[in-house]
């Protein structure tokens, strides 16, 4: 009797397992199957015209199921990389403008004397001075010691502390920008954004907080004063912080003193101003501080450019009434600041940004020469 899985006729041969031996060394993978794999036609195939075989073999192409899969899955990445990279060039969304440069902020307070300004010679007067020890010119304007910052290093921020420098010097030291000269050198300092604002206060000075052209520079009357000796004494400080991860902020804070005298053919007294009769060859000193707050950012860096934000300038012996937004008007030896008082302050004017301010000139703060010219 024949097992149930063997054939009827039982195992060829009568060996076991009988002609399989002679098919061992053949091998029939995977891919040799598939690839054997043979379709039965239906039957209206069956019956055409032509006859068709009851079988028919499959295509090569159906025979790589498997590998075209693959291509398309390949075709989808390249697809949606493509398209990503084709977005990212022309993506729909508009670049972020840069932050336009703010107006700025001033205030100019001239300060009156208490008595009489003392005169001498400019070596004199510096010599017996507060300002004996200051440094001449921009040796006065020093770089501080700096460190890095979150997203700024140390070489920008030198660089931001430079371009601060310069526009100090250009603005107090510069004779042809003290004088009333040309302003061009230091007009390229500043930021494109604020050059109308700095031509218009030139142009057309006023005391409301954003136009006056001593906001930008320290500037004399050249009809009423000169220089009695351009070494300028300078002491003060600098420093640099970061105002964002796209910005540094400068601050300056420095006192320039002047040793001036009367200009030729000059008027002794203004209008309505009871000032004394200035002493004939002397020079006085006229002490100037200057607080500032620049704006410096990534292009200002590489354009050597900055905003000016902020300016505090404090300047005297002035007479309370010399209106100062176009030049300083300053004091002669001799003379005094008698009843002078600033000019009204209207409350109810909410159109005036600054009113008018003045201070008095500590006596501390006037020289004491040993030789005095009266």
């Amino acid at each position: 009797m024949t097992g149930p899985g063997d054939p009827p006729e039982g195992t060829p041969n009568g060996a076991p397992g009988g002609g399989e031996d002679e098919y061992r060394s053949v091998v029939f993978d995977e891919s040799f199957v598939r690839a054997a794999r043979l379709q039965e036609f239906s039957a209206d195939e069956r019956l055409g015209e032509h006859h068709a075989p009851a079988v028919k073999t499959r295509r090569a192409w159906m025979r790589l199921g498997g590998s075209r899969q693959a291509i398309l899955l390949v075709l989808l990445i390249v697809l949606a990389f493509g398209t990503a990279v084709y977005m990212g060039i022309r993506h729909p969304y508009k670049t972020p403008e840069p932050a336009r440069a703010q107006p700025l902020r001033s205030a100019v307070v001239p300060l009156a004397p208490s008595g009489e300004v003392p005169g001498g010679t400019p070596e004199d007067l510096f010599a017996h001075s507060p300002a004996a020890n200051y440094r001449v010119g921009a040796a006065g304007v020093n770089l501080p010691t700096v460190s890095r910052t979150d997203h700024f290093s140390d070489g920008q921020i030198v660089s931001a502390l430079t371009i601060a420098k310069d526009y100090l010097v250009r603005s107090s030291l510069d004779p042809e920008t003290v004088t009333g000269g040309s302003v061009r050198p230091l007009r390229l300092l500043l930021d494109t954004g604020q050059l109308d604002q700095f031509d218009q206060s030139l142009a057309h000075p006023d005391d409301n907080g954003q136009n006056a052209a001593t906001g930008w520079l320290v500037r004399f009357d050249p009809r009423q004063t000169r220089l009695a000796d351009r070494n300028v004494r300078v002491n003060g400080t600098l420093s640099a912080t970061e105002l964002s991860p796209d910005a540094l902020e400068v601050t300056a804070d420095y006192t320039f003193v002047y040793a001036v005298q009367p200009a030729p053919g000059a008027r002794q007294a203004a209008a309505g101003q009871d000032v004394g009769k200035a002493t004939a060859g002397a020079a006085s000193l006229v002490t100037v501080r200057r607080e500032m707050h620049f704006r410096l950012g990534r292009d200002d860096l590489t354009d050597h450019r900055l905003e000016v934000l902020q300016s505090s300038l404090q300047a005297g012996p002035l007479a309370c009434s010399s209106q100062p937004a176009d030049a300083l008007h300053p004091l002669f030896a001799g003379q005094h600041a008698g009843s002078d008082r600033p000019a009204g302050t209207d409350p109810y004017a909410r159109d005036r940004a600054n009113p008018s301010l003045c201070g008095q000139l500590a006596p501390s703060a006037e020289p004491k020469p040993a030789h005095p010219i009266r």
